[in-house]
Protein backbone atom coordinates (compact mmCIF):
# COMPACT_ATOMS: atom_id res chain seq x y z
CA UNK A 1 0.00 0.00 0.00
CA UNK A 2 2.78 2.44 0.95
CA UNK A 3 4.69 1.55 -2.22
CA UNK A 4 1.69 2.47 -4.33
CA UNK A 5 1.32 5.79 -2.52
CA UNK A 6 4.99 6.67 -3.13
CA UNK A 7 4.69 5.59 -6.75
CA UNK A 8 1.66 7.86 -7.20
CA UNK A 9 3.49 10.78 -5.55
CA UNK A 10 6.51 10.17 -7.84
CA UNK A 11 4.34 10.17 -10.95
CA UNK A 12 2.59 13.34 -9.79
CA UNK A 13 5.93 15.05 -9.12
CA UNK A 14 7.24 13.99 -12.50
CA UNK A 15 4.09 15.28 -14.16
CA UNK A 16 4.37 18.59 -12.35
CA UNK A 17 8.03 18.91 -13.33
CA UNK A 18 7.25 18.21 -16.97
CA UNK A 19 4.32 20.62 -16.88
CA UNK A 20 6.49 23.28 -15.23
CA UNK A 21 9.18 22.83 -17.86
CA UNK A 22 6.65 23.18 -20.65
CA UNK A 23 5.13 26.30 -19.08
CA UNK A 24 8.56 27.82 -18.48
CA UNK A 25 9.60 27.21 -22.08
CA UNK A 26 6.36 28.84 -23.24
CA UNK A 27 7.08 32.11 -21.36
CA UNK A 28 9.54 34.89 -22.22
CA UNK A 29 10.18 38.37 -20.81
CA UNK A 30 10.68 41.66 -22.61
CA UNK A 31 12.53 44.17 -20.44
CA UNK A 32 11.85 47.90 -20.23
CA UNK A 33 13.00 49.78 -23.30
CA UNK A 34 13.08 46.60 -25.40
CA UNK A 35 10.81 45.07 -28.02
CA UNK A 36 10.48 41.51 -29.34
CA UNK A 37 9.98 40.10 -32.82
CA UNK A 38 8.61 36.55 -33.10
CA UNK A 39 10.16 34.10 -35.54
CA UNK A 40 7.81 31.22 -36.43
CA UNK A 41 9.35 28.10 -37.95
CA UNK A 42 6.37 27.64 -40.24
CA UNK A 43 5.26 31.22 -41.02
CA UNK A 44 8.53 33.13 -40.74
CA UNK A 45 8.97 36.49 -39.00
CA UNK A 46 5.68 37.85 -37.65
CA UNK A 47 4.67 41.44 -38.36
CA UNK A 48 3.53 41.99 -34.78
CA UNK A 49 6.00 43.71 -32.44
CA UNK A 50 5.70 42.52 -28.84
CA UNK A 51 5.98 45.11 -26.07
CA UNK A 52 7.35 44.98 -22.53
CA UNK A 53 6.26 42.31 -20.07
CA UNK A 54 5.88 38.49 -19.88
CA UNK A 55 4.36 36.73 -22.91
CA UNK A 56 3.50 33.24 -24.17
CA UNK A 57 4.81 31.45 -27.24
CA UNK A 58 4.66 28.00 -28.74
CA UNK A 59 7.77 26.09 -27.62
CA UNK A 60 10.12 24.92 -30.41
CA UNK A 61 7.85 26.47 -33.03
CA UNK A 62 8.31 30.12 -32.08
CA UNK A 63 11.41 32.05 -30.99
CA UNK A 64 11.58 35.65 -29.64
CA UNK A 65 14.28 38.05 -30.93
CA UNK A 66 14.77 40.88 -28.44
CA UNK A 67 15.80 44.36 -29.65
CA UNK A 68 17.05 47.23 -27.50
CA UNK A 69 14.98 50.28 -28.55
CA UNK A 70 16.69 52.80 -26.27
CA UNK A 71 19.04 55.48 -27.63
CA UNK A 72 22.58 54.17 -27.81
CA UNK A 73 25.80 56.07 -28.63
CA UNK A 74 28.28 55.16 -31.32
CA UNK A 75 31.50 56.88 -32.43
CA UNK A 76 32.40 56.61 -36.11
CA UNK A 77 35.91 57.82 -37.15
CA UNK A 78 36.33 58.83 -40.80
CA UNK A 79 39.33 60.06 -42.83
CA UNK A 80 38.30 62.14 -45.83
CA UNK A 81 39.38 65.09 -47.98
CA UNK A 82 38.29 68.72 -48.03
CA UNK A 83 37.49 70.88 -51.04
CA UNK A 84 41.11 72.09 -51.21
CA UNK A 85 42.39 68.47 -51.01
CA UNK A 86 43.47 68.54 -47.35
CA UNK A 87 43.28 65.32 -45.31
CA UNK A 88 40.68 65.62 -42.54
CA UNK A 89 40.24 63.27 -39.56
CA UNK A 90 36.67 63.44 -38.25
CA UNK A 91 34.95 61.53 -35.47
CA UNK A 92 31.15 61.60 -35.46
CA UNK A 93 29.14 60.75 -32.35
CA UNK A 94 25.67 59.36 -33.04
CA UNK A 95 22.76 58.59 -30.71
CA UNK A 96 20.54 56.10 -32.56
CA UNK A 97 17.58 53.78 -32.03
CA UNK A 98 15.42 51.64 -34.32
CA UNK A 99 11.90 52.53 -35.39
CA UNK A 100 9.77 50.14 -33.31
CA UNK A 101 7.19 49.46 -36.01
CA UNK A 102 9.92 48.52 -38.51
CA UNK A 103 11.70 45.96 -36.34
CA UNK A 104 10.38 42.96 -38.35
CA UNK A 105 11.67 44.50 -41.59
CA UNK A 106 15.01 45.41 -39.96
CA UNK A 107 15.47 41.86 -38.68
CA UNK A 108 14.48 40.32 -42.03
CA UNK A 109 16.53 42.60 -44.31
CA UNK A 110 19.52 43.59 -42.13
CA UNK A 111 19.71 41.43 -39.02
CA UNK A 112 20.16 41.88 -35.29
CA UNK A 113 23.51 43.67 -35.74
CA UNK A 114 21.92 46.34 -37.93
CA UNK A 115 23.99 49.14 -36.36
CA UNK A 116 27.28 47.42 -37.29
CA UNK A 117 26.13 46.93 -40.87
CA UNK A 118 24.47 50.29 -41.52
CA UNK A 119 25.96 53.14 -39.45
CA UNK A 120 29.66 52.96 -40.49
CA UNK A 121 28.83 52.85 -44.20
CA UNK A 122 26.23 55.63 -44.33
CA UNK A 123 28.24 57.83 -41.93
CA UNK A 124 31.34 57.57 -44.13
CA UNK A 125 29.27 58.27 -47.23
CA UNK A 126 27.60 61.40 -45.79
CA UNK A 127 30.77 62.79 -44.20
CA UNK A 128 32.75 62.47 -47.43
CA UNK A 129 29.95 64.16 -49.35
CA UNK A 130 29.55 67.09 -46.94
CA UNK A 131 33.23 67.72 -46.15
CA UNK A 132 34.05 67.86 -49.87
CA UNK A 133 31.90 71.03 -50.13
CA UNK A 134 34.13 73.03 -47.74
CA UNK A 135 37.81 73.90 -47.74
CA UNK A 136 39.99 73.43 -44.65
CA UNK A 137 39.53 76.99 -43.37
CA UNK A 138 35.74 76.82 -43.70
CA UNK A 139 35.64 73.52 -41.79
CA UNK A 140 37.12 75.40 -38.81
CA UNK A 141 35.26 78.71 -39.07
CA UNK A 142 31.91 77.18 -40.13
CA UNK A 143 31.95 74.07 -37.98
CA UNK A 144 28.36 74.59 -36.82
CA UNK A 145 27.14 74.73 -40.43
CA UNK A 146 29.08 71.58 -41.29
CA UNK A 147 27.67 69.74 -38.27
CA UNK A 148 24.11 70.78 -39.12
CA UNK A 149 24.47 69.71 -42.74
CA UNK A 150 25.89 66.33 -41.72
CA UNK A 151 23.06 65.83 -39.21
CA UNK A 152 20.33 66.62 -41.76
CA UNK A 153 21.75 64.41 -44.51
CA UNK A 154 22.59 61.52 -42.18
CA UNK A 155 19.17 61.59 -40.49
CA UNK A 156 17.46 61.41 -43.86
CA UNK A 157 19.72 58.59 -45.01
CA UNK A 158 19.28 56.55 -41.80
CA UNK A 159 15.49 56.81 -42.02
CA UNK A 160 15.53 54.62 -45.14
CA UNK A 161 16.94 51.79 -42.98
CA UNK A 162 14.40 52.28 -40.18
CA UNK A 163 16.75 54.12 -37.82
CA UNK A 164 16.12 57.27 -35.78
CA UNK A 165 19.09 59.54 -34.98
CA UNK A 166 18.44 61.51 -31.79
CA UNK A 167 21.73 63.42 -31.94
CA UNK A 168 24.61 63.85 -34.38
CA UNK A 169 27.69 65.86 -33.39
CA UNK A 170 31.28 66.37 -34.53
CA UNK A 171 33.48 65.51 -31.55
CA UNK A 172 36.88 65.49 -33.25
CA UNK A 173 38.23 67.43 -36.23
CA UNK A 174 41.93 67.54 -37.13
CA UNK A 175 43.98 67.96 -40.29
CA UNK A 176 47.11 66.38 -41.72
CA UNK A 177 50.59 67.13 -40.41
CA UNK A 178 51.56 69.28 -43.42
CA UNK A 179 48.49 71.50 -43.11
CA UNK A 180 48.95 71.91 -39.34
CA UNK A 181 52.58 72.95 -39.82
CA UNK A 182 51.57 75.40 -42.55
CA UNK A 183 48.98 76.98 -40.25
CA UNK A 184 51.55 77.33 -37.45
CA UNK A 185 54.07 78.94 -39.82
CA UNK A 186 51.40 81.34 -41.05
CA UNK A 187 50.58 82.35 -37.48
CA UNK A 188 54.27 82.97 -36.71
CA UNK A 189 54.66 85.05 -39.89
CA UNK A 190 51.61 87.12 -39.01
CA UNK A 191 52.94 87.78 -35.50
CA UNK A 192 56.33 88.84 -36.89
CA UNK A 193 54.62 91.13 -39.42
CA UNK A 194 52.57 92.73 -36.64
CA UNK A 195 55.73 93.27 -34.57
CA UNK A 196 57.57 94.83 -37.54
CA UNK A 197 54.62 97.12 -38.23
CA UNK A 198 54.61 98.22 -34.60
CA UNK A 199 58.33 99.05 -34.76
CA UNK A 200 57.80 101.10 -37.93
CA UNK A 201 54.87 102.98 -36.41
CA UNK A 202 56.90 103.66 -33.26
CA UNK A 203 59.78 105.07 -35.34
CA UNK A 204 57.36 107.27 -37.27
CA UNK A 205 55.91 108.63 -34.04
CA UNK A 206 59.38 109.34 -32.64
CA UNK A 207 60.31 111.11 -35.86
CA UNK A 208 57.19 113.27 -35.69
CA UNK A 209 57.90 114.07 -32.02
CA UNK A 210 61.47 115.14 -32.87
CA UNK A 211 60.21 117.35 -35.70
CA UNK A 212 57.63 118.98 -33.44
CA UNK A 213 60.25 119.53 -30.69
CA UNK A 214 62.68 121.10 -33.17
CA UNK A 215 59.97 123.34 -34.56
CA UNK A 216 59.13 124.43 -31.00
CA UNK A 217 62.77 125.22 -30.22
CA UNK A 218 63.10 127.17 -33.48
CA UNK A 219 59.95 129.14 -32.76
CA UNK A 220 61.13 129.91 -29.22
CA UNK A 221 64.52 131.12 -30.49
CA UNK A 222 62.79 133.27 -33.06
CA UNK A 223 60.57 134.85 -30.43
CA UNK A 224 63.56 135.55 -28.14
CA UNK A 225 65.51 137.11 -31.00
CA UNK A 226 62.57 139.32 -31.91
CA UNK A 227 62.15 140.34 -28.28
CA UNK A 228 65.82 141.28 -27.95
CA UNK A 229 65.69 143.26 -31.15
CA UNK A 230 62.68 145.18 -29.89
CA UNK A 231 63.49 145.76 -26.17
CA UNK A 232 67.28 145.57 -26.25
CA UNK A 233 69.12 144.49 -23.04
CA UNK A 234 66.29 145.52 -20.76
CA UNK A 235 64.53 142.23 -21.18
CA UNK A 236 67.68 140.34 -20.17
CA UNK A 237 68.07 142.46 -17.04
CA UNK A 238 64.42 141.77 -16.17
CA UNK A 239 65.01 138.03 -16.50
CA UNK A 240 68.08 138.28 -14.25
CA UNK A 241 66.07 140.07 -11.56
CA UNK A 242 63.32 137.48 -11.74
CA UNK A 243 65.88 134.68 -11.45
CA UNK A 244 67.59 136.33 -8.50
CA UNK A 245 64.27 136.81 -6.76
CA UNK A 246 63.41 133.17 -7.23
CA UNK A 247 66.81 132.05 -5.90
CA UNK A 248 66.48 134.27 -2.84
CA UNK A 249 63.04 132.90 -2.12
CA UNK A 250 64.26 129.28 -2.33
CA UNK A 251 67.28 130.04 -0.07
CA UNK A 252 65.12 131.78 2.51
CA UNK A 253 63.17 128.57 3.03
CA UNK A 254 66.28 126.60 3.90
CA UNK A 255 67.34 126.31 7.58
CA UNK A 256 71.02 125.89 6.72
CA UNK A 257 71.38 129.40 5.21
CA UNK A 258 72.35 132.49 7.33
CA UNK A 259 72.28 135.99 5.88
CA UNK A 260 74.95 138.57 6.94
CA UNK A 261 73.96 142.10 6.01
CA UNK A 262 76.63 143.87 3.96
CA UNK A 263 78.27 147.11 5.26
CA UNK A 264 77.59 146.31 8.93
CA UNK A 265 79.81 144.89 11.66
CA UNK A 266 78.64 141.57 12.99
CA UNK A 267 79.91 140.34 16.37
CA UNK A 268 80.36 136.62 16.52
CA UNK A 269 80.49 135.04 19.95
CA UNK A 270 83.20 132.45 19.67
CA UNK A 271 83.90 129.94 22.44
CA UNK A 272 86.83 130.83 24.74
Amino acid sequence: MAAKVFESIGKLGLGLAVAGGVVNSALYNVDAGHRAVIFDRFRGVQDVVVGEGTHFLIPWVQKPIIFDCRSRPRNVPVITGSKDLQNVNITLRILFRPVTAQLPRIFTSIGEDYDERVLPSITTEILKSVVARFDAGELITQRELVSRQVSEDLTERAATFGLILDDVSLTHLTFGKEFTEAVEMKQVAQQEAERARFIVEKAEQQKKAAVISAEGDSKAAELIANSLATAGGGRIELRKLEAAEDIAYQLSRSRNITYLPSGQSVLLQLPQ
